[in-house]
């Protein structure tokens, strides 16, 4: 192998080195960024869902009057008229 031939393999091998790991921010660390931001764009699905659900839910509190009286029944125990309730302590020891 000529000298001109190993000095170019050289700087190839340092070059995909250099681009692996090399800089600021490597080809791996740049992969690894991708990940976290695919992560987290999977985070910020799962939320919007959940602020979607939460939506529906205030609104249905608001408006729904079945919802109502089923959280005023079971939050506060409230009861309507000529309804009796029974309620079921649990025995401390």
């Amino acid at each position: 192998m000529s000298v001109g031939r190993f000095i170019a393999l050289v700087l190839v091998v340092g070059g995909i080195g250099f681009g692996l790991w090399g800089g600021l921010y490597s080809t791996l660390d740049w992969w690894k960024l991708q990940r976290r931001v695919e992560s987290e764009q999977e985070a910020i699905v799962r939320l919007e869902a959940e602020i979607d659900s939460l939506t529906a839910w205030a609104a249905a509190l608001e408006s729904d009057s079945a919802t109502q009286e089923r959280v005023a029944r079971e939050r506060f125990g409230m009861i309507r008229n000529g309804e009796t309730l029974y309620r079921v302590e649990p025995i401390e020891r």
